[in-house]
């Protein structure tokens, strides 16, 4: 049975610090579970002001920095959870989204909440295939 080891980073690998009491991520054998990131800024914590085009930018460019750290890209993902605060901004979701991928793109969900952690207007966790 594989084991289970959770991930916390610094700043300076490019993902910004946690805004509550969980790890990054957590790997089990060659599958890793990418804690929901925030469109903060990894340097100062602070979320990136902005409409959700900028803040899904941001989002992606933390989620990569993540996923990097095991020798993985986004498009390793195999699962995408997208929480929005306002469905109003799906399609222009949905343009920025499709351009982090070059294969074929990875299962998704996409629900509103009426609110996420720091302000923001987008959230995003993963489910990762670590490559051999």
């Amino acid at each position: 049975m594989p084991e289970r080891t959770a991930y916390t980073f610094d700043s300076s690998t490019g993902v910004p610090p946690g805004v509550g009491p969980f790890s990054h991520a957590v790997r089990w054998g060659d599958t890793l579970y990418v804690t929901g990131q925030m469109p903060t800024d990894p340097a100062t914590g602070q979320l990136v002001p902005g409409d959700v085009v900028v803040q899904t930018k941001q989002v992606f460019r933390n989620l990569a920095a993540v996923v990097a750290q095991f020798g993985a890209t986004l498009d390793d993902s195999l699962m995408v959870r997208v929480y929005l605060t306002d469905f109003s901004d799906y399609d222009r979701f949905n343009t920025e989204y499709v351009s982090w991928f070059t294969g074929p793109l990875p299962a998704r969900t996409c629900v509103g909440s009426t609110g996420l952690a720091v302000g923001a207007t987008v959230e995003i966790d993963l489910i990762v295939g670590i490559p051999s």
